[in-house]
């Protein structure tokens, strides 16, 4: 099953993603935050223990930073005094600041550097060990880089990928999951930082003369911090969910600063921005997109929360000793949920087992996140009906995220799918048509039986727009004929547990999982299976993000 990350044998790469404006009116990201206070260097002694800022007018703001410059020490050092990095504040002109565009030379790299590690501190309240290394590239140059990290994958890692993603309807069998993730990575990244060289690359759309977006910088610089204060290659999830989860802390925090920083920029400092503005439309799969973007979306109100909850940044350092266990977590701060242990015991039979990936069962945790960015996959098609559309999905005021609260979803308590395989399927064929040959079974819990009912509706839902049919013959259980997501698809609801299995034919369901697909009950024809289904679903009247971690 994918995680949202690209393995890589280099680093597990912190990147930043960008913000799509496509032309279903529906608008990715735009950062958008109010003015804050900025005052003069505080010691890193002090910094754990500041307030956050007030929100003040801008005039009030610019005045508050005058008047506090005579507050600042005497001999500052770059490693104990917040917002000053070797020889320069925060809020020093740059030759640089005149300029009528953002290319910076090798000469003035250094300086605009330090300046924004500078200015980094002054919002996040702590300072930087040691230098971070930074470099400027075109997206070419960076897709070419981008392309190396996904070639190290297996034949039964393929697989494992195509199987995950199809079973969240996001890749057909048209597509290879890995070429999907990479192109997603090539396109929609803006900068990424690398723990393992501790170095910050920057990718710039103007390949000529690459400039420099001080803005992506300050998140990257974040990333940087936090990997010199609290270790982010110690950070990895286990499962997708987890993996989101974590990122949801770390990229919460970055972008919550990042926006901090955009709102000092348009009153306060003379800041770096490419003369291209925003991208276009992304050319990416959107059902991977909306779940890696989940911790860009939701994470800086979960920061945000850790503040209001704790004492400023000190609650939110503390995470990091505990991230955040799952993306409900995060897209509910506060809920104090605690994830079911869910399991899928293998019940199969006739030739068929439990696939394995380097010698482990490949299964994964999907989670609410996941889930969402499934019944969001086909929002962005215009000619493919979706269980959530651009209007479920619109941004929740100011441009500042996806919405990931639905109640299609948000009952979420655990979920385990398992990947299914047989002798008679070459894990080494390609891997989107050995994907047709294999099977999985989708166990989720949920808070209440409700939300199961409304889980169920919400994958009926996207059965149907995709064709499903149901059978005659058996119970709770369709086919898809033909198309990227041909099979037969079993559909189980125990109170508060449902249950999905999926097996190339009707016949081989019960092979993947024992007793799914049962008979229907005699004389019952095919218009009222499917009523018998809508009464045992329903009958209450409740209606309504590459490589595996291991």
């Amino acid at each position: 099953m994918p995680s949202t990350r690209p393995r890589t044998s280099v680093a597990l790469l912190v990147v930043v993603l960008a913000g799509a404006l496509v032309t279903s009116g529906l608008a990715g990201p735009v950062i958008a935050a109010g003015a804050a206070a900025d005052p003069g260097g505080t010691t890193a002694a002090a910094a754990d223990r500041a307030e956050p800022a007030p929100r003040l007018e801008p005039t009030t703001a610019t005045n508050a930073a005058v008047a506090t410059q005579d507050d600042r020490p005497a001999n500052p050092t770059t490693e104990d005094t917040v917002g000053y990095v070797e020889g320069y504040w925060y809020d020093d002109e740059l030759p640089v600041d005149d300029q009528s565009d953002a290319v910076v030379d090798d000469d003035d790299l250094e300086p605009v550097v330090y300046r924004a590690m500078a200015r980094v501190e002054r919002i996040r309240n702590l300072t930087f060990e040691e230098e971070v290394a930074v470099d400027v590239v075109s997206r070419e140059t960076y897709r070419q880089t981008n392309d190396e990290r996904f070639e190290n994958y297996t034949a039964a890692e393929r697989l494992e990928q195509n199987v995950g993603y199809e079973a969240l309807f996001t890749v057909d069998r048209d597509t290879t999951a890995v070429n999907a993730t990479q192109t997603v990575y090539g396109g929609a990244v803006k900068g990424y930082y690398d723990p393992e060289t501790d170095e910050i690359v920057i990718v710039s759309e103007t390949p000529a003369e690459p400039e420099l977006d001080e803005l992506t910088l300050g998140h990257e610089l974040v990333h940087a911090l936090q990997d010199q204060r609290f270790g982010l290659s110690d950070l990895n999830g286990t499962t997708q969910d987890a993996d989101l989860a974590t990122s949801g802390l770390v990229e919460g925090d970055a972008k919550w600063v990042e926006r901090e920083y955009e709102s000092r920029c348009e009153i306060q400092w003379d800041c770096l921005a490419p003369s291209d503005g925003r991208q276009g439309q992304l050319d990416v799969n959107w059902g991977i997109y909306f779940a890696i973007y989940q911790p860009y979306s939701d994470g800086p109100d979960y920061v945000d929360y850790l503040r209001q909850q704790g004492e400023g940044w000190s609650a939110v350092n503390a995470a990091y000793d505990e991230p955040p266990a799952t993306t409900t977590a995060v897209i509910h701060p506060g809920s104090e949920r605690e994830p079911a242990a869910v399991s899928v015991p293998d019940r199969s039979s006739d030739g068929w087992r439990q696939l394995t990936v380097d010698g482990e069962v490949a299964n994964d945790t999907v989670g609410e996140a996941g889930m969402v960015a499934m019944f969001a996959a086909d929002a962005m098609n215009q000619d493919q009906p979706s269980v959530l559309d651009a209007t479920d999905l619109d941004v929740r005021g100011g441009g500042r995220g996806f919405d990931y609260d639905h109640d299609v979803t948000d009952g979420w308590a655990g979920d385990e799918l398992v990947i299914y395989t047989n002798d008679e399927l070459d894990t080494e064929s390609d891997p989107a048509e050995a994907a047709g040959q294999a099977g999985y079974v989708w166990r989720t819990e949920w808070q209440s039986a409700a939300d199961s009912e409304a889980f169920i509706e919400g994958y009926r839902t996207l059965l149907e727009n995709h064709g499903a049919d149901p059978v005659t013959a058996r119970q709770n259980t369709f086919v898809i004929d033909d198309g990227g997501y041909a099979g037969a698809y079993y559909v189980e609801r125990n109170g508060t547990t449902a249950t999905i299995v999926r097996a190339p034919s009707v016949a081989a369901l019960s092979a993947v999982e024992s007793g799914a697909a049962p008979e229907a009950a005699p004389g019952v024809g095919a218009t009222a299976a499917v009523g018998a289904i809508a009464v045992t679903l329903f009958g209450a009247g409740t209606w309504l993000a590459v490589g595996r971690k291991r």
